[in-house]
């Protein structure tokens, strides 16, 4: 059977530009790519960099304090963000123009709308056109959920928050994973004032627990009112409680009838909290979870297998149970990362188009989250590594020299998981300024299979916060 492509990738973000290209650009391959909104997907523009461009921007707010214990003499001004937002979309563009180029000068041919599986080797796109294709990859990633609650649409999810009117003064984040706790540091960092729900006992859930818990002590000291184990319970526009006279009456409020956004005309949300806890915000914003992009795409009716949460059931070639069909990056919700979903799309294109079957791994990922301070972590936590053999902790914490000069009161934390068995480190955790540049190398020694005395071995970078991880001697505990 004569195809009208060897391949077609549903989504263009990192994952499926990166396999359309190489396979089109290195293996001569006819590949065509659908995407229904912008090229870069969830990283390029509603996820990772915009994100760490407010990271950078957030950072800047101390500066001025600490300049003036250094003897600057610096007057700290306030925060454009009609500025910053204009300057941050041009260069949103700016990248969105380089993935075109990259599948255009590799021979990709684009079509900009949404497309669906047919059948195993046909596309449909929104326009009716049909096309068929020897292999279908799908990339089409993930997005962000509100809860199913009253009113819940009067709030932001992470895909508002670059977009908003202006900056609010006052927000509630909801949740406790790592997207909750990075825009309460940048909000906070940008001279808002922040609450934070979170409905368990610790935020941060499935990192290490003494990593997470510093970062709890620096957020609350930064400002950031976390509130552990409470969510919302109710929430309606604060006109509308009382125009109607109570919060009961309120949630009446016709849903569709106010804009999604916030912080505009529609005014200040009131939100009463599991706990019993009532508060007035200019914005409130929901970080509870994401689900992959598999709705009304067909996958069902062909035969692909989706799990409990909608995503793609592959195996370790990334292949579904339709044989012509892959699927790559967060729609298989395997590990939700940029660069894994990179790596994932590179394999493919090893084992369909190179003949070489390679099995993505998904071993000893190193990774950042971008709080202030940042937490960078490689391996298994102190908790799940004690679950499966007995293990030394080396950890320190303490105040770093650029803080304690300044009379701040920030801390840092440096901590290596070691098998007692092995020597080997299991894992590698740190909290501290650009701790997710350090783990990036500390990332390749662990990745290695580097042992505690290798880490001795290394010579100490000094003065540095980093050469903690090469001097710690004696455990602190065992588990």
């Amino acid at each position: 059977m004569a195809f009208d492509y060897d391949l077609f990738v549903i989504g263009g973000g990192s994952g499926g530009v990166r396999a359309a290209r190489v396979a089109a650009g290195e293996n001569g391959a006819k590949v065509a790519l659908a995407e229904e909104s912008r090229y870069g997907g969830t990283c390029v523009i509603r996820g990772c960099v915009p994100k760490k461009l407010m990271v950078f921007a957030s950072s800047y707010g101390s500066v001025a304090q600490d300049a003036g214990a250094y003897g600057w003499d610096v007057t700290q001004g306030g925060f454009d963000w009609t500025k910053f937002r204009t300057k941050m979309n041009a260069e949103l563009d700016r990248l969105e123009g380089v993935y075109r180029s990259l599948l255009k000068n590799s021979g990709v041919e684009s079509f900009d709308q949404r497309a669906r599986v047919k059948d195993p080797h046909t596309i449909e796109l929104a326009d009716g056109r049909t096309f068929t294709a020897k292999h279908i990859l799908l990339a089409m990633g993930g997005r962000p959920v509100r809860p199913d609650m009253p009113n819940a649409h009067l709030a932001m999810v992470s895909d508002d928050i670059f977009n908003m009117p202006k900056m609010p003064k006052t927000v509630l984040i909801v949740g406790g994973g790592y997207i909750a706790c990075e825009f309460a540091c940048i909000l906070q960092g940008l001279g808002v004032q922040v609450t934070q729900y979170y409905r368990g006992a610790q935020i941060l859930r499935g990192f290490d627990d003494e990593a997470r818990g510093l970062i709890s002590e620096e957020m609350r000291t930064q400002g950031i009112d976390i509130h552990t184990g409470a969510n919302v319970l109710q929430m309606a526009p604060e006109a509308a409680v009382k125009a109607a006279g109570g919060a009961d009456a309120a949630m009446a409020y016709p849903a569709g009838e106010t804009p999604v956004m916030t912080g505009d005309a529609d005014g200040p949300l009131w939100v009463k909290s599991t706990t019993g806890h009532e508060g007035v915000y200019d914005a409130v914003f929901f970080a509870t979870g994401r689900a992959p992009n598999t709705d009304n795409m067909g996958l069902e009716d062909v035969g692909v297998k989706l799990g409990r949460a909608g995503e793609v059931v592959v195996d370790d070639y990334s292949q579904t149970d339709v044989p012509s069909i892959y699927a790559i990056g967060d729609v298989t919700n395997r590990v939700n990362l940029t660069p894994v979903a990179i790596r994932e799309g590179m394999a493919f294109v090893e084992t369909v188009f190179k003949g070489n079957p390679t099995k993505v791994d998904h071993d000893l990922i190193p990774s950042a989250v971008f709080t202030q301070p940042e937490m960078g972590t490689v391996g298994l936590s102190e908790e799940a590594a004690r679950e499966i053999e007995p293990v030394d902790i080396y950890c320190t914490s303490f105040r770093p020299m650029k803080s304690a000069f300044a009379g701040a009161p920030n801390r840092v934390l440096m901590k290596l998981v070691v098998s007692k068995a092995t020597d080997i480190v299991l894992g590698c955790h740190i909290v501290a300024p650009d701790a997710g540049e350090m783990i990036q190398l500390a990332g390749v020694a662990v990745k290695m299979g580097a042992t505690k005395a290798d880490f001795d071995r290394t010579v100490a970078v000094h003065p540095t916060m980093s050469e903690e991880i090469v001097t710690m001697k004696n455990p602190v505990r065992s588990a």
